[in-house]
């Protein structure tokens, strides 16, 4: 009974791991202006994501536009795109083979073996997955944290951590908290 608990908990920790993977991923929200000085009056926040900017005035207009040229990307950040493109993928075919796992650990007791099997490659993949989402995500906010803190970098160049960065760290932990529930059967 304790392990049917302990596998319904991890399928729902992988599957809020996986949609939060996904909504990371499609946020524009990774890089954040941060408004800075004696202007206390702001009418414009630019957010940069990594398929599209935003700049949004005064909160009641929003306009985003997708970059233009994959080639004038840099190179980070089509690493980031890549990582979190395999993270989705990886994501979703670990909660597949954590539903198969759950399924028929309660329909069949005599193929134990076999199915251990679909519930240990599951906590594989949810534990890759995780830490997948996590490379772009913290690289991602330590070079914002650098930058801002840099007295190199103009004032208007400096970002803060845009909610994506949140998401993907709460969806990280959660895919890492699924696979060590799965991997622990």
């Amino acid at each position: 009974m304790v392990c049917c608990a302990l596998q319904i908990t991890g399928l729902i920790l992988g599957g809020v791991g996986m949609v939060g993977t996904l909504a990371a991923t499609f946020m524009p929200q990774w890089r954040v202006s941060a408004h800075i000085g004696s202007n206390i009056v702001v009418f414009e926040t630019i957010w940069e994501g990594l398929w599209m900017n935003c700049v949004s005035q005064m909160g009641i207009r929003l306009q985003c536009k997708f970059y233009n040229s994959i080639l004038a990307l840099p190179s980070s950040l089509e690493a980031f795109r890549a990582l979190m493109c395999i993270a989705v993928l990886l994501s979703i075919i670990a909660f597949l083979m954590a539903i198969v796992g759950v399924k028929y650990t309660h329909r069949t007791k005599e193929d134990r073996q076999g199915i251990s099997i679909f519930i240990l490659a599951a906590g594989v993949a949810f534990l890759l997955t995780g830490i997948v989402v996590l490379i772009p995500v913290s690289w991602t906010g330590s070079s914002i944290i650098r930058d801002f803190y840099n007295p190199k970098v103009p004032t208007s160049l400096k970002r803060e951590l845009g909610a994506a960065l949140y998401v993907g760290w709460v969806s990280a932990a959660l895919l890492i908290a699924a696979g060590a529930m799965y991997c622990s059967f």
